[in-house]
């Protein structure tokens, strides 16, 4: 990586003391491991939609679907003000070309998702959407969002992950290269990656971009972006991995060693029992790449899809 990759965030996540009740939610797995990847565009949509901090604390209440935004004890609605406040955020963070966002659980303004909503009934539902999150979602339908709590599964932080730096080399190759020949070198290193998230992806990613010279360019890009981040956005499984993992066992079958090819089985069969993690045959495999110098495979983001020290890997 030649620079930082840009990601907006829920100020309070960085340590920013502005939280309804003047604190934080620092999230040292998001400004000390992450933070060394990622440049980080704060947001606090209380706070810039003018209600201040400290403040009262407000919920939603309503409809899920359409809530109001209420202070808990005066029952003051700011529903509108930070709609109108979104509603123009969002078209200025254009500007800022962020490649995904991290916002704060359990926010009736920035949660994902499973935000509680006080109905007219007096019932509690936990089906509502943070209001300043769903305008970003709604206005950045494609772009890789989480939820700083999810984060800590490490399954969740790695597809999250992978999506970032996907999308990162996408936009590289949009600013760069956006040419047949570049989406086609884009598509081949991208193959086995997308096969582990979808292998209808994987078939239709490829038709399209075979058919690329019988479209205007500008739509098989169009179409390609569309289809790389939903399938990405699919969580890879053990019986997904291992199907890429013989795929790519298959490439050796004319030089390996009886004993090799029985220890990458064995290796394999482990992983699905789940007594290794994914990091174990992916080594191997990469050994195999360079002990045979195999260029194709050299070049597949399966293998090296995220920086190794962020160990997204390396659980069973």
């Amino acid at each position: 990586m030649q620079s930082a990759i840009k990601i907006g965030i829920s100020s309070c996540l960085l340590g920013n003391r502005v939280r309804y009740d003047g604190g934080h939610q620092h999230d040292r797995l998001i400004t000390e491991t992450l933070g060394k990847y990622f440049q980080y565009v704060p947001v606090c949509p209380e706070e810039e939609c003018g209600l201040g901090t400290p403040r009262e604390a407000m919920h939603l209440a309503g409809d899920p679907d359409k809530p109001r935004l209420v202070t808990r004890k005066t029952g003051i609605d700011h529903t509108e003000k930070i709609l109108s406040w979104a509603r123009k955020k969002v078209s200025d963070l254009e500007k800022e070309k962020l490649q995904g966002f991290i916002f704060k659980s359990r926010s009736p303004s920035s949660g994902m998702e499973r935000i509680k909503v006080i109905g007219d009934d007096g019932k509690v539902r936990n089906t509502g959407v943070g209001m300043f999150a769903r305008e970003f979602m709604n206005h950045f339908p494609l772009l890789p969002v989480e939820e700083d709590g999810r984060l800590h599964d490490i399954g969740i932080r790695e597809n999250f992950i992978q999506r970032i730096f996907a999308y990162n080399r996408w936009r590289s190759l949009l600013a760069e290269n956006k040419s047949l020949g570049g989406l086609v070198a884009f598509h081949t290193k991208h193959k086995l990656l997308i096969m582990s998230h979808s292998e209808t992806h994987y078939r239709e990613m490829g038709r399209l971009v075979a058919h690329g010279k019988e479209n205007q360019l500008s739509e098989v890009f169009t179409k390609y972006e569309k289809m790389l981040l939903e399938a990405l956005r699919l969580k890879t499984t053990v019986k997904k991995n291992i199907n890429v993992l013989t795929h790519m066992l298959g490439y050796f079958k004319k030089v390996l060693s009886s004993d090799e090819k029985k220890e990458m089985l064995d290796i394999i069969e482990q992983y699905r029992h789940q007594y290794i993690p994914l990091i174990v045959p992916v080594t191997l495999i990469n050994h195999y790449v360079r002990k045979y110098d195999d260029k194709y495979l050299a070049g597949q983001y399966y293998l090296s899809p995220h920086p190794l020290e962020l160990k997204l890997r390396n659980h069973a």
